[in-house]
């Protein structure tokens, strides 16, 4: 006889209901509760000293004390009044000290201020009770809880503050229904009502200070993220123009090296294979270069038909840059000679930015342009006047007062590159460069890019 023995089986997990949203919310706000009023209430956190300036708008000795004399002075407000309606004696003393005392612990320990201000209006209120005070908060606590309720929203965040009014709120009607029976001068309604605005001011001043920390956060990643790109674009850039300076070099040596056997009569078999082996390693090169560098060409970019420009064609540069009305001068000094086609470009390119620089941010004013051919490398100069009519330039400052960040407020005539394009240039080339303003109003681009003595031989050979 066979039995058959049915098992049901629970899935992992399955015996836990699934908690409701309420409750959920619930438990969210009770561990909120915890967190802000019961977790380290009492735990030392001294109000900080501010940043605050004097008149003159530098900071003053005592300026980054203003908060905390605020506060004792609220503070002794608390304490006169507590004195002043409490009678005479060793009890309107005591109601003076009870109203002063959370005031001042808020700069100590904000938490603790609030549960020590609510048994403080216990105590007032038993001891206030027979005098006629109003029920549960004199007018000492009154001011005093008030002030508490204020620093402690404003050193902590908006739920701390919420959950402090609710408290309040819970405290008040407590008190009021089991032990105010006797008492027709309630205040809870007041104490509610003015706490509620205080803190509703506070909570909208905490939200638009964190608005304005955001924003300010958003603009400085968003300033970074325009920097890297802008660097990104300037790096692109000479990568393409520099890809077509070696392309060019690499095909010439590639052809010249195929034609050469046919130059000699009855060239020798070494030879030839020497001229073949130097063409194979220059196409391969050619080819390995397209394919790794290609990759920056934009998808729009065409190869220059013409050579890249360099140092001869200055004279067409600054022909054209006279024509849109900046009257610039040229300087050569040295032994005018063929440097590497890479330090020819890049000084074109910076000379280029540089007068396009001085086009729009100094209109009207005057350039001068000096190139200095020296034994260890190339010097470069360029200088603009002050601008003419101050007031017709554009609110816009230089793109060098701002070289680590490399924005720049308006696109450039020239090849695109702004402050951020010339430095990379330089340090490409191992060079310096310094830019900033002159001392009549100008502005000033220095730069030198070294080459060795044995390369600018072989570049001018």
């Amino acid at each position: 006889m066979t039995q058959t023995t049915h098992t049901q089986t629970t899935p992992a997990g399955g015996a836990e209901r699934p908690r409701s949203p309420e409750r959920e919310f619930a438990g969210d706000a009770l561990r909120g509760l915890r967190q802000d009023l019961f977790d380290d209430a009492f735990a030392y956190r001294p109000l900080p000293r501010t940043g605050a300036v004097g008149r003159s708008g530098r900071p003053t000795r005592y300026s980054g004390w203003t908060p905390h004399a605020v506060v004792v002075g609220l503070g002794g407000l608390a304490m006169l009044i507590g004195l002043a309606t409490s009678g005479s004696g060793p009890v309107s003393l005591l109601c003076g000290l009870l109203a002063l005392g959370p005031v001042l612990l808020t700069l100590v320990r904000p938490v603790g201020a609030f549960w020590f201000s609510l048994a403080a209006t216990t105590v007032l209120a038993v001891i206030g009770g027979a005098t006629g005070m109003d029920w549960p908060w004199g007018p000492g606590s009154f001011v005093s809880h008030l002030v508490v309720l204020t620093v402690v929203a404003i050193r902590t965040r908006p739920r701390t503050a919420a959950w402090m009014w609710v408290l309040t709120a819970v405290y008040g009607f407590l008190t009021d229904t089991l032990l105010g029976w006797s008492h027709y001068d309630t205040d809870v309604a007041p104490m509610l009502i003015l706490s509620a605005l205080i803190l509703l001011v506070v909570t909208v001043r905490h939200i638009r200070r964190q608005a304005q920390r955001e924003v300010t956060e958003e603009r400085t990643v968003t300033a970074a993220e325009r920097s890297r790109r802008t660097l990104l674009e300037e790096r692109t850039t000479i990568a393409r123009e520099l890809h077509d300076v070696v392309a060019h070099h690499m095909s010439v040596v590639a052809i010249q090296a195929e034609a050469a056997p046919y130059r000699v009569q009855n060239p020798p078999e070494e030879l030839e294979k020497a001229f073949a082996t130097i063409r194979e390693n220059a196409v391969a090169a050619l080819t390995e270069l397209r394919r790794v560098l290609g990759v920056v060409r934009a998808e729009d970019y065409e190869a220059p038909d013409a050579p890249q420009p360099t140092l001869a064609d200055l004279d067409r540069l600054l022909a054209n840059v006279r024509e849109t009305g900046l009257d610039v001068e040229k300087a050569v000094t040295g032994a005018v000679r063929e440097l590497p086609q890479g330090v020819e470009l890049s000084a074109y390119r910076i000379v280029q930015e540089a007068l396009s620089n001085a086009l729009r941010h100094a209109p009207g004013a005057g350039a001068r342009v000096e190139v200095g051919y020296v034994l260890g490398g190339l010097g470069l100069r360029v200088v603009n006047g002050p601008p003419p009519a101050p007031g017709l330039v554009k609110p816009a400052r230089h793109p060098a007062t701002t070289p680590e960040r490399g924005l720049r407020p308006h696109p450039s005539m020239g090849a695109g590159h702004g402050i951020t394009g010339m430095r990379e240039r330089v340090t490409m080339l191992s060079g310096e460069m310094t830019a900033g303003p002159t001392a009549d109003g100008g502005y000033e681009v220095t730069v030198f890019l070294p080459v060795p003595a044995d390369v600018a031989i072989e570049g001018g050979a």
